[in-house]
């Protein structure tokens, strides 16, 4: 044994870095000696492979600890974990380069699967124990990713694949951006109104929310007829209501207050009959959130897709201006847009809908194609106003969000 220790001495010297203690070399020796005669034991030794670690970071890393002492010698190469690929350096693209469009995603109006807004009803399983996996909103491109024909109102891809196809498409791009129609939506939250009753017919507006209605009727009202001249009349087309009785007593006493008695012909304000597509509900699940109970999962399904279906009729571009000019002529006329004819033209439609807290919160969420389930984290007020503008080019940007200034 004494042989043995000595032999294995020597040995550990050799292999070991300059300036290794004598009392180290022995210790290690012995520790190795000890393995050779006790194996079985050691194997039930947990404490054993972590000294063996430690001393090893140690005797390579001449008495300084090493954060990965399995890289420190090849006579532990076996032991090495593979290490990963360097990432590829990102290069950035030459911007002379055509920049190619995202996949185009074909819409039908009349495919009821555009009803179920994105929840694939074959999907099984739950989403984190949180609720039925087909009840979370599945965008058609991964976020966050904007999806250019989300209305199925985008015009189809010019198919040539050379410059010429390229620069056509700038071209009509430009052309809609132009002289295309911008779309303004107002949503409004119904005033505040007694909760005591059950019966929708019961529950009415307080004085204090019709109060708030007749001042934002004034408000509006200030904005159709403009601040003068340089920000002149909005051309306001309608104002749309839901079918429950507090948004309707709201809408009543906002285009009351108005003041649009004046308006005639084209200028006129219709108030429309009301939608209950636009009632109240639950559009989908709300992350954060706890497991969903199964009456929530019943009313989930049942009112998020006339809540989409309302998001799908009131929420799209204009359509496309049909260009009657060539390219030459289109070019001769940028200089001259201010023209009598082009101010005569309407650029921008305003539309009204006053409705409900969770509706609005849910359109504003679809309409900048954030995920729905974070419909409440926003909050809206009484009477607020949330605005969202929709350009020709199918581009989405919010102005007000409860907006009660």
């Amino acid at each position: 044994r004494k042989t043995m220790a000595s032999a294995s001495t020597r040995t550990l010297s050799r292999a070991l870095p300059v300036g290794a203690s004598a009392a180290t070399i022995v210790g290690l020796a012995s520790f190795f000696d000890g393995r050779s005669k006790g194996a079985e034991k050691a194997q039930h030794d947990t404490t054993k492979p972590r000294h063996t670690r430690e001393a090893v970071s140690l005797l390579f890393s001449g008495g300084q600890r090493s954060p990965s002492p399995w890289r420190t010698s090849a006579a532990f190469a076996l032991c090495e974990a593979p290490v990963p690929a360097a990432p590829a350096k990102y290069q950035p693209k030459d911007p002379a380069e055509p920049v190619s469009d995202p996949p185009t995603v074909v819409s039908n109006a009349d495919d009821s699967s555009r009803l179920n807004g994105g929840m694939k009803k074959a999907e099984e399983g739950s989403y984190h124990g949180l609720f039925p996996a087909r009840q979370l909103w599945r965008p058609n491109l991964e976020y966050p990713l904007w999806d250019p024909n989300w209305d199925g109102r985008r015009p189809p891809p010019i198919l040539q694949g050379d410059d010429d196809g390229i620069a056509e498409s700038r071209q009509r791009e430009r052309y809609i951006r132009k002289n295309g129609v911008t779309r303004h939506i107002i949503l409004i939250r119904h005033g505040q109104y007694d909760e005591t009753h059950k019966e929708d017919s019961k529950r009415l507006l307080t004085p204090l929310g019709r109060r708030q209605a007749e001042l934002t009727g004034r408000r509006l009202g200030e904005m159709i007829r403009g601040a003068g001249e340089e920000f002149g009349p909005c051309r306001v087309r309608v104002v749309r209501v839901s079918n429950l009785a507090r948004a309707k007593e709201t809408a009543g006493i906002i285009y009351e207050n108005m003041g649009l008695e004046d308006l005639e012909g084209g200028d006129a304000v219709v108030l429309a009959d009301p939608d209950p597509l636009l009632n109240e509900g639950r559009p989908c699940h709300h992350i954060p959130g706890g497991p969903a109970r199964p009456s929530v999962v019943e009313r989930t399904d049942e009112q998020h897709p006339r809540i989409e279906e309302a998001f799908r009729k009131y929420f799209y571009r204009a359509d496309a201006p049909k260009p009657e000019e060539s390219e030459s002529e289109v070019e001769k006329d940028d200089a001259t847009e201010a023209s009598e004819d082009d101010k005569s033209k309407p650029k921008h439609e305003f539309e009204i809908i006053v409705c409900h807290a969770n509706v609005i919160r849910y359109f504003f969420c679809r309409a900048l194609q954030l995920p729905p389930e974070a419909w409440l984290r926003l909050c809206t007020f009484n009477c607020s106003l949330t605005y969202l503008t929709v350009r020709p080019t199918g581009t989405v940007s919010c102005r007000m969000l409860g907006d009660i200034g």
